[in-house]
């Protein structure tokens, strides 16, 4: 469904399911050069198991329209937006990579309005290479090429995503290559990639979050190490940590485990409200 946020129309993903203000709600933020259809296993689950989902497309990307957010910090409060749009008081916010440090720092911004935190391929600081910022500009199809290899781990571990034999790295890049054509007016790869390089906020912001904050981390991630999260870890008052032996690309490789992890996040009570 389309709703209006900040005078422009975003666009969410809702499982098939029309929403209903007397149930929790599940906001999904994707990260750099994907969009709503990299959850599509766990949004259609807490779809059809009592939550409403809204799985989002970031501004400026795919069916969103309005600019595509230049910070970590303007993203985040796209999402408290969002919920002020739909009158939601709490919610579970899940983030992947530059959606965790979103979902993050919309945490930190209003605690009293989440109920539960997943932070999924995570890391502070979250740092870029030159080398891949410098290729989102000049050449951004070797760009996504090089994102995707860094990103899996195996070719097509079953079942997958789309079932056994899926090819990830082809489906991945398919993905981003839309993702970066979607928007003719500004180069989405290299201003998310910019966005999570220049984020400085999160030790800042992890000690501010009030609810359960979960992290899923990838055993195998190059993108975002495990080890690159432990600062965000240490200072996280109520920290569970899943390892998934899965890559940056956790929901394609390992969605049942992710699922899995998420399932028992947000079967725990939520942080008291305000």
């Amino acid at each position: 469904m389309f709703i209006t946020v900040n005078h422009a129309d975003l666009y969410a993903y809702t499982g098939g399911k029309a929403f209903a203000p007397e149930r929790p709600t599940v906001v999904f933020v994707h990260g750099a050069l994907n969009d709503h259809s990299v959850w599509i296993l766990q949004s259609r689950y807490f779809a059809n198991h009592g939550f409403n989902v809204l799985a989002i497309d970031l501004p400026g990307h795919c069916k969103s329209t309005g600019d595509a957010p230049e910070t970590v910090e303007q993203a985040a409060n796209t999402v408290i937006a969002l919920l002020d749009a739909l009158g939601v008081q709490r919610a579970a916010l899940v983030g992947h990579s530059l959606g965790s440090l979103i979902a993050l720092e919309a945490a930190a911004l209003a605690p009293e309005r989440v109920s539960h935190l997943a932070l999924v391929g995570t890391a502070f600081p979250m740092r870029v290479s030159a080398a891949l910022l410098e290729a989102a500009v000049s050449t951004p199809m070797k760009g996504i090429d090089m994102v995707n290899t860094f990103s899996h781990s195996m070719m097509a571990p079953p079942p997958s995503t789309l079932g056994p034999g899926t090819w990830l790295h082809g489906t991945g890049r398919a993905l981003m290559r839309r993702v970066l054509a979607s928007n003719a007016d500004v180069n989405v790869f290299y201003r998310s990639f910019k966005a999570c390089d220049s984020y400085n906020g999160g030790e800042q912001a992890m000690p501010k979050v009030q609810c359960p904050t979960l992290f899923v981390l990838g055993d195998n991630d190059q993108m975002t190490p495990p080890k690159a999260a432990q600062s965000l870890v240490a200072l996280a008052r109520q920290a569970t940590v899943c390892h998934v032996a899965a890559g940056h690309a956790l929901m394609e490789e390992a969605p049942e485990q992710v699922l899995q992890a998420l399932r028992t996040l947000l079967a725990k009570d939520p942080a008291p409200a305000a």
